[in-house]
């Protein structure tokens, strides 16, 4: 159990899959303990689920403010975009440490949420008319590596 302690403190994806696993072996057993098996596996593993969806809304979140950012020549909410680019690249950092392997799936998981953040960052500019033909391809066309959504990257002032 100390493994699985040490797991759990390391690598709660990992944890959660696992224990998910030694419910559904333990119920195979025959175990008489009254514990609804298949329900308690699914729970513990949706657990680790959570840290995905977690990873992928904070993911989708600085994907969407730096297509504004590169994007929208409105200035006053510039600021507030890299505040919550800043917020989500604290939260995915700290789930990447209590889920180091999660960090297999981020490239991946970029690319699903571009076409999120995309989607969202358009409609957000839209209201503001700020959506030309240009600026659409220009934004359909983007594509941010690991290192731009999670390092210190910013994308240049549209206006500069």
């Amino acid at each position: 159990m100390s493994d699985a302690k040490t797991l759990h403190d390391q690598d709660f994806l990992a944890w959660s899959k696992e224990q998910a696993k030694a419910l559904r072996v333990a119920a195979g057993t025959g175990s008489n303990l009254p514990l609804d098996w298949e329900n308690l596996a699914e729970e513990v593993e949706d657990l680790g689920v959570s840290q995905k969806s977690t990873l992928d809304s904070q993911l989708r979140r600085v994907i969407q403010h730096l297509l504004k950012l590169e994007n929208s020549p409105a200035r006053a909410p510039r600021r507030g975009w890299i505040e919550s680019i800043d917020d989500a690249r604290v939260e995915i950092e700290y789930l990447l440490e209590k889920s180091p392997s999660l960090g297999p799936q981020v490239e991946q998981a970029i690319a699903g949420e571009t076409r999120r953040a995309l989607k969202l960052a358009i409609r957000d500019m839209e209201r503001y008319g700020e959506i030309t033909p240009e600026v659409s391809a220009r934004m359909n066309a983007a594509a941010y590596s690991a290192e731009q959504v999670l390092g210190d990257w910013l994308p240049p002032d549209p206006a500069a």
